[in-house]
This record gives C-alpha cells, sequence and structure tokens, in this order.
C-alpha cells in the first residue's frame, strides 16, 4: 500500500506548488519588494496562514511532542504564551516596522543605531539560522518522512545516511522555491498547507485517542485524563522543562524575539499591504496558537500511555503515533501537508537569510551601487549555499545531547536577548548611542556561554530572566554616560496606510481570556473537574 502514499503525497504537493507558482506570477521578482516582500501585497489570511506554517514544522510537531512525551503538558507553554509576544507585535512593534518601511530588522536598527549595528546582528541571525535552525527543520523533517515512508529499510541507509540524503531532497525543494518564486510564493504556499496541517494534526490526536480507547473515542479520552492525571498537569515547578515562573518573564524575553524581531517570522508581515492586514494576520495567529497543545503536545502524552514509554528517543513519539492510527489512504496526504510545513520553515528562514544576507551586507559592504536585479541575483546564489550547507550539518544533530526542541532554543539564547533589548530601547529611547548595543550584546554572549558551563544544570530560560534586564540595563547606563549628539525621530516612508484594524482591541481581549482558560483548563483545578 505504500505506493498509495507516494501518489497521494506527489499529488497534493505538485497542486500546491502550482498554485504557488500560479499566484505569484503577477509580482516583479527583479524588485527587491516584490522579491523580498511579496510586492507589499500580503492579507491578513495569508500573513496569519504563513506565521503560523513558518513557526509550525516538523521541529515544532516532533520537538514539543517528544518533551511531552518526556515530561507533561507544561510544554504547551512555548504555545499558549505565544499570543502575549504576538499582542506587542501587533501594537507596538508592527506599526513602528511599517511606518519605517523597513525591509530587516537590522534595517531599522541601522536607522536608530549605526550601519555596523546593523550588520553585527544579520551576522547574527545567518549564523543562527545556518548553524542551529535551518539543520534542524531539516533533521526533524527526516525524522518523520523516514518513518512514513520506511527509507531507510528500503534503501538501506543508517541513521546518517538517511538524514542527509532526505535533507538534501528537502533543501533542494525549498531552494527552488525561494529561488523561484520569493516570499510571496512562500507565503501562499503556507497557507494551503496550514489548513492542512492544523486539521491533520487535530485527525492525529483524535485517531490517536480512538487508538488508545481500544477504538472507543471516549474511553480514550477517560484513559488519558485517569491514567497518570499529573502528565496533563501545565504548571510546572523548577525542574519542569517550563517552570511556571519564567512564562512571565524568560520565556516571555524568547517570545517577543521570536515573534516581533526575528527575521524568518516579522518577514511575513513587513510584505503586509497595510497595518490593517498586518494585524489582522498577527493576531489570527495568536488565536490559532492557543489550540496549538491539541496537536502539538498531547499526541505525546497519548503516544507516553499507546506505547507504555517504552520509545527510546523521546523525538520518535510523534512520528510512531502517526505511523500507528494514520490509516493508509490518508498517510499520503499528510506527509505532503508535513513535508509543506518543512518547507515552510525551511523557506522563511532561507527567504530570510537571502534578504539579510544581500540588503544588510553584499549591497553595502560588497556592491554599493548594485541594481535590483543584480541584488536579486546574488541573494538566489547565497540561498543555494546556504541551503546546502544546511543540509550538510543537518546530520549531525544526530550527536545532539539534548532533545531536539530544547537544543533550538538554547541555540537562540546565544543571541535573542540583546536583539530584543537594542530594539525595544531603540524604540523608547531617544538618546541611546550606537555603542550601546554593541556593548549588550558582547556582554550577553560571555555571560550566557559562561552560563551553560558553570549553571549548567539550571534551566535557560532562568538565565534569560536575568540577562534582559541586564541587557537593557547596560544600554541605559552607556546611554545616560555617553549620548548621542541628536535625539533620534522615527523616519516615517509612507509606503503602507497605517490605520489600525478596528476589531483589534476586542480580538485581543477575547485571545487573552481564551489563553487564560487553557491554563485554567490543564490546571490541578481543572483536571479534578
Amino acid at each position: 500500500m505504500l505506493y498509495i502514499t507516494v501518489i497521494t503525497f506527489l499529488l497534493y504537493t505538485c497542486f500546491i506548488a502550482w498554485y504557488s507558482w500560479h499566484k505569484t506570477k503577477a509580482v516583479d521578482l527583479n524588485s527587491s519588494d516584490g522579491y523580498f516582500l511579496g510586492g507589499r501585497s500580503l492579507t491578513g489570511i495569508v500573513i496569519a496562514g504563513s506565521l503560523l506554517l513558518t513557526n509550525l514544522s516538523t521541529e515544532q510537531m516532533v520537538g514539543l511532542n517528544g518533551q511531552s512525551y518526556g515530561s507533561s503538558m507544561v510544554v504547551m507553554a512555548w504555545e499558549v504564551t505565544s499570543p502575549i509576544a504576538l499582542i506587542f507585535m501587533a501594537f507596538v512593534f508592527l506599526p513602528r516596522y511599517l511606518k519605517a518601511g523597513i525591509t530587516t530588522i537590522p534595517d531599522f536598527l541601522e536607522q536608530r543605531y549605526d550601519m555596523r549595528t546593523r550588520q553585527i546582528i544579520s551576522i547574527l541571525f545567518l549564523l543562527g539560522y545556518a548553524m542551529a535552525y535551518l539543520p534542524t527543520v531539516l533533521y526533524s523533517g527526516a525524522l518523520v518522512l523516514d518513518t512514513i515512508f520506511n527509507l531507510s529499510s528500503i534503501f538501506g541507509f543508517g541513521d546518517f545516511g538517511m538524514v542527509l540524503v532526505v535533507s538534501l531532497v528537502i533543501g533542494i525543494v525549498g531552494i527552488l522555491y525561494v529561488v523561484l518564486g520569493g516570499l510571496r510564493a512562500c507565503a501562499l504556499s503556507d497557507t494551503l498547507n496550514g489548513v492542512g496541517l492544523i486539521v491533520g494534526g487535530l485527525l492525529i490526536t483524535v485517531l490517536g485517542l480512538v487508538a488508545l480507547g481500544g477504538g472507543d473515542l471516549v474511553d480514550g479520552v477517560n484513559t488519558l485524563l485517569q491514567k497518570e492525571p499529573e502528565k496533563l498537569n501545565s504548571i510546572g515547578d523548577s525542574s519542569s522543562p517550563v517552570p511556571f515562573i519564567t512564562i512571565f518573564f524568560g520565556l516571555l524575553f524568547n517570545n517577543l524575539f521570536y515573534w516581533c524581531t526575528n527575521q524568518a517570522i516579522v518577514q511575513r508581515t513587513l510584505g503586509a499591504k497595510n497595518l490593517k492586514e498586518g494585524q489582522k494576520g498577527v493576531l489570527y495567529a495568536g488565536m490559532f496558537k492557543i489550540i496549538g497543545p491539541f496537536y502539538l503536545v498531547i499526541p505525546g502524552i497519548i503516544a507516553y500511555h499507546l506505547f507504555n514509554n517504552s520509545l527510546s528517543n523521546a523525538d520518535m513519539a510523534y512520528p510512531s503515533l502517526v505511523i500507528e492510527v494514520l490509516p493508509t489512504l490518508l498517510s499520503g496526504f499528510f506527509a505532503a501537508v508535513l513535508f509543506g510545513a518543512i518547507l515552510s520553515s525551511f523557506n522563511g528562514a532561507l527567504n530570510s537569510s537571502l534578504t539579510l544576507f544581500t540588503l544588510d551586507i553584499y549591497k553595502p559592504m560588497f556592491k554599493p551601487q548594485a541594481t535590483e536585479k543584480q541584488l536579486v541575483k546574488a541573494g538566489r546564489i547565497f540561498a543555494i549555499v546556504l541551503g546546502l550547507v544546511s543540509v550538510a550539518i543537518a546530520p549531525l544533530i544526530l550527536f545532539a545531547p539534548s532533545g531536539l526542541y530544547y537544543y533550538l532554543q538554547e541555540m537562540f539564547g546565544f543571541y535573542n536577548v540583546p536583539i530584543i533589548a537594542a530594539v525595544v530601547v531603540g524604540f523608547f529611547t531617544k538618546r541611546v548611542p550606537a555603542i550601546a548595543p554593541k556593548i549588550a550584546l558582547c556582554a550577553h554572549i560571555v555571560l550566557y556561554a559562561l552560563s551553560k558551563f558553570f549553571l549548567g544544570e539550571i534551566n535557560f530560560l532562568y538565565i534569560l530572566s536575568v540577562l534582559f534586564p541586564v541587557c537593557v540595563l547596560v544600554m541605559l547606563i552607556v546611554g545616560k554616560f555617553a549620548p548621542r549628539d541628536e535625539d533620534f525621530e522615527l523616519y516615517n516612508s509612507g509606503k503602507v496606510d497605517l490605520t489600525p484594524w478596528k476589531h483589534a482591541r476586542v480580538f485581543t481581549v477575547v485571545m487573552v481570556i481564551l489563553m487564560i482558560a487553557m491554563y485554567v483548563l490543564f490546571s490541578p483545578l481543572g483536571i479534578a473537574a
């Protein structure tokens, strides 16, 4: 029956590729705005779908479900608290970004500080994408696709060879999307795959509960609730992967970086046709994040009960559950959706990387007089090189000692806090000078690295809780004793309409209520009820 899976997979994947190409034909891909920002034409629905799929990929489905398999519902904090950061994005960050008409986050940092700050942050982003994010996406994708299609057995690959070959295939397809279609092609494919991934993810949860109940959904739910109910408790203690107190500090700072300053995510919103559509997209994405635990965390707990905690590698919990419960007829479709999710995260980071390289490094440092066509060509070449480098690094994650998702977040910790600190201080102060973010960055990297050596047993979210205020304080002290000569004023580019979405505040209130309700539901009080 494998051929049915393969045929379904190919049909759906080819349809998505054709649709994205068809809808991208009208965009001028030889201009910077057209290629890097989709012609600043993205609507709220497209932005929301693209944000979800760029964020929601196999490294999250495999990693978060793996963490819940090994711990509990406490890891749902990565999902359910994200709307807080997205609210800040909608009301604080996005209006300023669109007002300035920026193409990259470092572009804003140049306006606020100087060119050198822009280039340093761009290099940090590129190193993070090349060494951690892109290889992790490829590695997790290889695990899932190998499990569904049984590639290792068919072709006789070992673990290292399997990850390398599957990563190469994913990398080549992803590079073609980015090189030929730019941001708009990526965003359109994300929207379609987003619907499929959420529907498919929820289906895995339902089928998993049916299997857990021996063919009865109600019995499956009862088993989940009554057998080791502590697995459903989202309120973590100091030894949990996400201690509850860090939700208001370290995790919040981490989420602010990811949703408000991470180029791979923010670039989707920078392509908005106006502020209204941008806010819609950001807040719609926040609403969907609240239901994320139902397909990103609970399946791991179902797998824990279904397989009696017998898996040697927690990151295999989700792939094993998919194979166990998904009918053959649907496996090709879900594999195609997962493949789309892998491509989305890969494409998003790759598109952002080539944008950073081209506009923040190549043009100002090597070819200031480059034409729009030359810039696009340079970006495409860089995308090919970076994609292949990531493919080569992906199999090495087999040797990472920590879980997949935890590993990725720890790597972000080396540079996320000083970036969000630089942007926030840049927004709300006028006299902090260009040297301040550089000093804060050096201090953070040294202190974070030292924490890995001397405080290795302490959860990195506690470390971030301390280092963010340290970075802000360092910048403010520098600004106090060595202020810039003139006050900074945010430039108004006039590129898009800045009229806000009139329903944004009401939508936000509803979202916060639902977020709190999720924590009440998965708490000792909710479980007991």
